[in-house]
C-alpha cells in the first residue's frame, strides 16, 4: 500500500473519475478537484474540492500537501465542441490556465512529480490526411501543424511541463491520449466524443431505422477503453520516462465499421445516413512502438471487449432517461387533468 498523497485534477471528468478508483484501490491516499461533481458516479477520492482551477486561490488550495499531481482538468468535448471554432478561445484560455496554476502552485508547494493529459490533437494535420496511413509518432509533432486550437493549447503545455522540467527540476510525465472510451463519460448534450455518440444513436434508434453520421464515415481512428488508458498512465508514472508518449490502441478503424460494430453489439439492423459536420482529421491512430520499447505497455483488449460494456452503460442511460421523460409527462398532464 503507498499512502501516498495524490491530487487528481479533473475528478469529476469521465478519465479522471476512472482514475480515482484505480488508485484508490492501489491504496493512495487520493484529493480530486473539478469545476463539477461527477455526472454519473459518486467519487472515490478521500476528499474532493469542487473549485474551477483557473482561480489562482483554488490551485494553491488543491496542491497543498499533495506529492503527486495527474492533471487531466481541461476545457474539452467531442469533434461538436472543439471544430465548430465557437469555443477556442474559452477552450485555449481555460485550459491553459489550469496548467499554469498547476504549475505555478504545484512547484511552490513542493509537489514532487506531475503527470499531463495530452493529445492526439497535437499531431500535424498533414501527416493525417490519408485515412488508411495517418503518421503519429511522437517525433513527428514537429513542423507544428494542428488541426485545432484544442491541439495548439494541448502542445503549448507540453512545451509549458517540459521548460518546468529542464529549468525548474520539476519531474512531469506527459502522455498523449488516442480517443478514450467507456462507461461514466459523457454521453450526450453536444460534449461527447464518437463512441458514445454512436452508441447513443444505436441504443435509441428503432430497429430497421437510421441513424446520422458525420462525414463519409471512411474517416478512421482508433480507440482504446479506459482501463487500459488507466493502465498505461499508471506506468508512465512509476517509470523513469519523462515522455511524450502516445497511450492508445492500434486497432484503426473507419467510423462507417465502428458504427456497424454497435450495431452488431446491439442485434440491431440500421441504416447510415451521412451528412455534413465537424470532422477534424482524414485518419488517426496511436503508434505504439515508443510505449512499447520505453514501458514494455500495449493494449490487450479488442475494441470489440470494451464497445461491449460502454454500449450496455449507455443503453442504460437513454432507457433512464426515458422513463423519467415518461414520468414528467405524465404527472404534467394528470396534473392538468386534476385541475379541470
Amino acid at each position: 500500500m503507498s499512502g501516498k498523497r495524490v491530487l487528481v485534477c479533473g475528478a469529476g471528468g469521465f478519465i479522471g473519475g476512472h482514475l480515482v478508483k484505480r488508485l484508490k484501490n492501489e491504496g493512495y491516499w487520493v484529493r480530486g478537484t473539478d469545476i463539477k461533481p461527477h455526472d454519473y458516479a459518486k467519487t472515490g477520492a478521500d476528499e474532493f474540492i469542487l473549485g474551477d482551477l483557473c482561480d489562482q486561490q483554488v490551485a494553491r488550495e488543491v496542491v497543498e500537501g499533495i506529492e503527486e499531481v495527474y492533471q487531466l482538468a481541461a476545457d474539452m468535448g467531442g469533434a461538436g465542441y472543439i471544430f465548430t471554432g465557437e469555443h477556442d478561445a474559452a477552450v485555449m484560455y481555460n485550459s491553459a490556465t489550469i496548467n499554469l496554476n498547476i504549475l505555478r502552485f504545484g512547484h511552490r508547494a513542493g509537489v514532487e512529480k506531475l503527470f499531463y493529459s495530452s493529445s492526439a490533437c497535437i499531431y500535424p494535420a498533414y501527416n493525417q490526411e490519408d485515412p488508411g496511413n495517418p503518421k503519429c509518432s511522437e517525433d513527428s509533432a514537429y513542423p507544428a501543424a494542428p488541426d485545432s486550437e484544442y491541439g495548439w493549447e494541448k502542445l503549448f503545455s507540453e512545451r509549458l511541463y517540459f521548460a518546468y522540467l529542464r529549468n525548474l527540476g520539476v519531474q512531469v510525465r506527459v502522455a498523449r491520449f488516442h480517443n478514450i472510451f467507456g462507461p461514466e463519460g459523457t454521453w450526450k448534450g453536444g460534449r461527447e466524443k464518437a463512441p458514445a455518440a454512436i452508441c447513443r444513436k444505436v441504443a435509441e434508434a428503432p430497429n430497421g431505422s437510421e441513424i446520422e453520421i458525420w462525414g463519409d464515415g471512411h474517416q478512421t481512428r482508433s480507440f482504446l477503453y479506459i482501463d487500459e488508458c488507466v493502465d498505461g498512465i499508471r506506468r508512465l508514472m512509476n517509470s523513469d520516462f519523462t515522455g511524450p508518449v502516445n497511450i492508445g490502441s492500434d486497432e484503426m478503424v473507419t467510423i462507417n465499421y465502428f458504427a456497424e460494430l454497435v450495431m452488431q453489439i446491439a442485434g440491431k439492423k440500421l441504416s447510415l445516413r451521412h451528412k455534413p459536420g465537424p470532422l477534424g482529421v482524414r485518419g488517426r491512430n496511436s503508434d505504439n512502438r515508443l510505449i512499447e520499447h520505453k514501458l514494455s505497455w500495449r493494449p490487450s483488449r479488442p475494441l470489440r471487449e470494451g464497445l461491449e460494456k460502454t454500449y450496455v452503460w449507455i443503453r442504460q442511460q437513454v432507457a433512464e432517461t426515458r422513463s423519467a421523460e415518461e414520468l414528467v409527462a405524465t404527472g404534467t398532464q394528470d396534473s392538468s387533468l386534476q385541475k379541470v
